[in-house]
């Protein structure tokens, strides 16, 4: 008889220690935006953009040249339908040559290497005010990519088709995190003039909406590493069923043995 009743007791500890495992998540290692560095929520937070990005050889700037004289429209064909998809702006860009030149139009060996795109814009501007009137420029770099890869639901490469994006952005866009992302470690790979450097993130510190690398550049890669809980073989282990099957049937075994009592 007190076998059978530290039997039964027996039963209903396993099934409790099923569910509280099955269940249990330190949400502190997900969440973000947590008051780490900022505590004072009522104050505005100002996000570091950083350095511009440098155009550099290699780039391509789609450039578009706009104006209400018929005439200077069709000299620079803006007057053609124009489709602004990703493939139209490859296609009709200007790469930037190793020495630096950008040739546009008749405004030829334009040393543009190592500046910003709104530099750029003034450059082409102030040449262009020169031979025509009523004129606005738009320079664009086509190859801006972030890639995405680790825990996240569809990493990948994607084009960015708007002047800046933040992290939060591009993680959106390679369908955010899955369940076991570490959430507070977080590499970020940018090209330097020296070669590439890594830098570590923790995304679940609220402070990190003042951080420097909130705004993304031309070429980061963003890896989101695991948690360490995950286990190896858990992509192809279907853990979930086998843990709901084993609660279930111990808790037909207490039901049994108590009623049999």
């Amino acid at each position: 008889m007190k076998k059978a009743k530290h039997q039964k007791y027996f039963y209903i500890a396993v099934v409790i220690f099923m569910f509280t495992f099955h269940s249990c998540v330190n949400y502190k290692k997900v969440n973000l935006f947590q008051e780490k560095s900022i505590t004072d929520l009522s104050q505005e937070l100002t996000s570091q953009r950083g350095d511009a990005y440098r155009v550099k050889s290699g780039d391509h700037l789609y450039i578009k040249i706009y104006s209400v004289d018929p005439k200077t429209s069709k000299f620079f064909q803006t007057d053609f339908p124009q489709l602004m998809s990703s493939t139209y702006l490859y296609l009709n860009s200007y790469k930037v040559d190793e020495e630096g030149y950008l040739s546009f139009s008749f405004v030829e060996k334009m040393y543009v290497k190592g500046l910003t795109i709104n530099e750029i814009n003034d450059v082409i501007q102030n040449t262009l005010d020169q031979y025509f009137k009523e004129t606005t420029v738009l320079v664009k770099l086509v190859n801006f990519q972030v890639t995405v890869l680790g825990e996240v639901k569809s990493p990948g490469t994607f084009d960015i088709n708007k002047e800046e994006i933040n992290m939060y952005e591009a993680l959106g866009m390679a369908g955010g995190f899955t369940e076991y992302s570490k959430a507070k470690a977080i590499k970020l790979v940018r090209q330097t003039p020296n070669g590439s450097k890594i830098y570590k993130i923790d995304l679940t510190d609220n402070g990190f909406l003042q951080s420097q690398f909130m705004y993304l550049k031309p070429n980061d890669i963003i890896y989101v590493d695991p948690r360490g809980s995950k286990p190896f073989v858990f992509k192809t282990m279907p853990y979930g069923m086998f843990f709901g099957l084993a609660s279930s049937a111990l808790s037909l075994l207490v039901l049994f043995d108590v009623i049999k009592k």
